[in-house]
């Protein structure tokens, strides 16, 4: 004896039904934010380079070392373009008034820019944030996190290699693994 299984058309649709619903979900995960450290904005190629510059003997006889580092400083990573991303640093205040900072640059360590000379061009990301932080926060590590934009920006401080319209702004806490 055979039987021949069917399943009623309304699983079918109930089936097919959660799959559609269920897609969203799987495009948020897609769409995540990328946690990223300093050393993920400079190109690959670059840090090899500076590997071997780093390597190579100190000239002691008075010569002057060509300065091949410039290039190297300033290049980005233009497949990091509009990628949602969440970043520390400090912040080096541009705009804003007594009650909040909507516009800085975001830096790895703290005094950049106003201490000390800017670091090079691909450590360095101009931030717009229109809601704005308190003040209070320029002296605390912090996170943003928004759509990366790679090109340079250049503000009275410094010229940055990258940019963001930050979507949130928040005080630094060791990430979760």
């Amino acid at each position: 004896m055979h039987m021949k299984i069917t399943y009623p058309l309304h699983q079918i649709y109930k089936s097919l039904l959660l799959a559609i619903l269920l897609m969203p979900i799987s495009a948020v995960y897609g769409d995540a934010v990328k946690t990223l450290g300093w050393d993920d904005l400079i190109p690959d190629d670059a840090i090899e380079e500076l590997k071997k510059i780093a390597a190579t003997p100190i000239n002691h006889n008075g010569d002057v070392m060509e300065q091949q580092m410039s290039p190297l400083l300033s290049a980005v990573k233009p497949e990091l373009d509009g990628l949602k991303v969440r970043l520390p640093g400090f912040m080096v205040p541009l705009g804003g008034d007594e009650n909040k900072v909507t516009e800085f640059l975001l830096v790895p360590y703290f005094g950049a820019c106003m201490h000390t000379p800017p670091p090079p061009v691909n450590q360095i990301v101009y931030v717009n944030y229109p809601k704005g932080v308190h003040p209070d926060m320029l002296y605390d590590p912090i996170w943003i996190e928004g759509p990366l934009n790679v090109g340079e920006v250049e503000s009275e401080l410094a010229v940055s290699g990258y940019s963001m319209k930050a979507v949130n702004v928040s005080i630094y806490t060791e990430p979760s693994e």
